[in-house]
């Protein structure tokens, strides 16, 4: 392969992508493949579509989920293409049937957080369409009419914005649907050793990425590289300190058919002091031969890190990174007995006929963070043509019908310039305008008891 600068992309250039099953990968190879790119090769660690991860023991994507809120947002890129974003959840046939419009309250009782709320409520009535799908729930009683399923709940005080056009995506679902859409444009994909990354290949001229090489050696040539390894990707790739890699915690509450009548079509409940549930979901096999009706619930808190040493490519020696510690390849993990704690709460207060029940999954969702919640979507600057495509901050995958038009855009070189400064690499900018997650340090897994029952070394 040629070396020297990056050549001008041509609908035959061949574009790898890195991390491919997951929400901005596939999404990625999605609008790639409907730009006319002929020669797109995904890389993942498994396989995809997977179809029946969410309901047995695999769990490595934060896509690989049983349910995503799914609204309008007021801050930074994912305001910008907001319109897009719910036009495609609601019209493209890729993700429509996996949209459930079902409205969504975004509540508060601390004063602090109702008047965080209110803010956000007053931007959308300045938004031409959003104003017109939001209103104002300040009693207790304007909350039980909008959900009625929160009338024994504990719920005092709570105030908070009501949203009619908002509700929630099946996630596993929804980027399954996109794995088979790429199949149908004939997409190759590689997975297991051959498919996971190990380094990319640089030219020692150029120092131009000109391709991968995998754990197993396979070696993959390309004109463009793009990493959308989420979580994994501070431990692959040197950022710098850019993106910091935390997990969340996640639960499966099971419910009769009789319960689950009466709860279907509940609208999504979120409360930024206790956490948020959603409707139940009837799913098929959830263990061979049974169907289950399952309540996926989550707390709300800062996440959890699991430091360790780690040298990724471009780091010239072992530095101190966030690993995950996927649900995929330790699926005895459950969650850390504090934590636990806390998601009894979300059932406590949002679902108290449900308070003594046991949940029948728990486990840990990764993403990784940056300072100010913006992606970082750039190329790297030290080797043209591998491209990043990172730094979700939980949000992505509301986005994922429209993600990867904007990784698109950054590799055709016509992404807006006030978007190219939002992504840049930027490493110790931190978060100048206050836009980031905020709030305490995340504890870290490493100090925590009760959620590895396997052989992390973290936790022995």
């Amino acid at each position: 392969m040629a070396v020297g600068p990056t050549s001008p992309l041509t609908h035959d250039s061949r574009i790898i992508v890195v991390g491919g099953a997951g929400t901005i990968g596939s999404s990625t190879a999605l609008h790639l493949c409907r730009r006319g790119y002929k020669n797109v090769l995904i890389l993942d660690v498994y396989g995809f579509p997977s179809d029946r991860a969410v309901y047995g023991p695999s769990q490595s994507a934060g896509g690989s989920d049983l349910n995503k809120i799914i609204g309008s947002s007021n801050s930074g890129t994912r305001a910008e293409i907001t319109d897009m974003t719910m036009d495609m959840w609601r019209n493209d046939p890729v993700f429509s049937e996996h949209y459930h419009e079902v409205g969504e309250l975004s509540a508060a009782g601390e004063p602090e957080h109702i008047a965080s709320l209110r803010v956000s409520y007053e931007a959308k009535l300045k938004h031409p369409i959003k104003s017109k799908e939001v209103e104002w729930l300040g009693t207790r009683e304007e909350i039980v009419k909008r959900c009625p399923h929160l009338a024994k709940a504990s719920i005092d005080g709570w105030q908070g914005i009501w949203n009619f056009k908002a509700g929630w995506g099946a996630a596993n679902d929804a980027v399954d649907s996109v794995g088979r859409e790429l199949k149908r444009f004939g997409v190759n994909m590689v997975f297991g050793q051959s498919g996971t990354f190990e380094r990319p290949m640089i030219d020692p001229v150029s120092k131009r990425c000109v391709g991968v090489i995998a754990k197993d050696g396979s070696r993959y040539e390309a004109d463009r590289v793009v990493m959308a390894t989420g979580a994994w990707s501070p431990s692959l790739i040197d950022l710098k300190g850019q993106c910091v890699s935390k997990c969340w915690i996640v639960a499966h509450l099971e419910l009769s058919a009789e319960e689950a009548a009466r709860y279907r079509s509940i609208p999504v409940v979120y409360n930024e002091e206790v956490g948020f549930c959603f409707e139940p979901r009837l799913i098929k096999d959830y263990e061979p031969g049974k169907d289950r009706w399952i309540i996926k619930l989550c707390d709300e808190f800062p996440g959890y890190t699991r430091f360790m040493e780690s040298q990724p490519f471009g780091a010239e020696r072992p530095v101190k990174v966030s690993v995950p510690r996927s649900h995929s390849a330790h699926p005895t993990d459950t969650v850390p007995d504090e934590g636990m704690k806390r998601l009894r709460r979300v059932v406590e207060v949002m679902l108290p006929e449900f308070a003594q029940r046991e949940f029948v999954k728990s486990y840990m969702c990764w993403c990784t963070d940056t300072a100010d919640a913006e992606w970082l979507f750039c190329q790297h600057p030290d080797h043209p043509g591998l491209f990043l495509a990172t730094g979700d901050s939980g949000h992505s995958f509301v986005t994922l019908p429209s993600v990867g038009h904007q990784v698109c855009d950054l590799l055709e070189g016509t992404a807006p310039a006030d978007r190219m400064r939002k992504w840049a690499w930027r490493p110790g900018q931190g978060d100048p305008n206050h836009t980031g997650r905020g709030g305490p340090d995340p504890l870290d897994l490493g100090d925590l008891e009760g959620w590895a029952h396997g052989d992390d070394e973290r936790a022995e």
